[in-house]
């Protein structure tokens, strides 16, 4: 039987960012350095391919610092931590590696040098997300407020308007962010906003691939996990961009080939924690049941390097 013919526009970049590359380093490091097992505070970066394969190895996964021992290494991830956790690691005297992005980090140094000025933040992001939970745990109780949407805006009730600023989460939808900044600046005409854009190069980058892809696909994929916002983001993108059928797959066996059935062009990317062996699995999976030609699509180089930290780079 005659296979029928599919292009499939592959989105670059797609995948890992430096920052998920990193924290996956820093957790294989540590196993190299220290022994299994290393104890990992929050899944390290959202996908349950990378989790599954760095417990193999011998991490452990928790989610609060009560589940580890004092005597073996622990990891904050990649979504960063409230200051409280260094500071009780500290107190227990356990060997800690912060393998917090260091464009999150740098959200985390803007919203202590602003509290540092008297002024209150105002952080949009996503509730009960880790790094959302992490920047606003870096400052006191009170001092950082969250928002969503515009609509939260509205309701927000301040110390003092004249004497605001704000910061964002750096996974979000760039332009549902920029009618939310709009919305703050028209009430707040005095907040003060980050010298440089808080979302990340990496979400910025991989949304605007799917700008590009979106609107002549029949299909989109996004190969990332469900708890990955920048993953999720990319799927409302796609949408909004006009793309009849957009979805999140973790791996190729959660495709829904019925509901692509008659389709001609498919768009497929990967969120910034998804490894390139998984996009290639779906790719496999198209060309098992399509005569594929796959056209790349590239909207930007990415040449980021995050270095590991210092402990894991000295000899023991």
């Amino acid at each position: 039987m005659t296979k029928p013919s599919l292009t499939i526009y592959l989105a670059a970049p797609r995948g890992f960012c430096a920052g998920v590359d990193r924290a996956i380093k820093i957790v294989e490091m540590a196993l190299e350095k220290w022994g299994a097992p290393v104890y990992v505070r929050h899944e390290i970066v959202h996908n349950k391919f990378v989790v599954d394969g760095l417990r193999d190895k011998g991490a452990i996964f928790v989610e609060e610092l009560e589940d580890c021992p004092n005597d073996r290494p622990v990891i904050f991830s990649a979504h960063g931590v409230p200051k409280a956790v260094p500071a009780e690691a500290d107190r227990r005297n356990m060997i800690y590696v912060d393998a917090t992005c260091p464009l999150v980090s740098k959200v985390h140094i803007e919203a202590e040098r602003h509290h540092a000025a008297g002024l209150q933040m105002v952080m949009i992001g996503h509730e009960g997300h880790p790094e959302t939970i992490g920047t606003m745990g870096q400052l006191p109780d009170g001092e950082v407020l969250l928002v969503e949407t515009v609509e939260d805006v509205a309701k927000l009730s301040v110390r003092d308007p004249d004497h605001l600023a704000f910061v964002t989460q750096t996974t979000l939808s760039v332009d549902d962010t920029i009618e939310i900044v709009a919305a703050l600046n028209a009430r707040f005409p005095k907040i003060v906003g980050p010298h440089k854009e808080d979302i990340c190069y990496a979400t910025t980058n991989r949304q605007m691939s799917v700008k590009e892809i979106a609107p002549k696909a029949d299909a989109l994929l996004v190969v990332g996990a469900p708890n990955s916002s920048n993953s999720k983001r990319l799927v409302e993108v796609a949408a909004k961009e006009g793309c009849q059928y957009a979805q999140l797959v973790q791996r190729a066996s959660e495709i829904d080939w019925r509901a692509l059935e008659g389709i001609k062009t498919l768009g497929v990317t990967a969120g910034a924690s998804a490894p390139e062996v998984l996009v290639n699995e779906v790719i496999d999976a198209f060309g098992e049941r399509y005569d594929i030609t796959v056209e790349h699509v590239e909207t930007a180089k990415e040449t980021v390097n995050f270095k590991v930290p210092r402990v894991l780079r000295e000899t023991a």
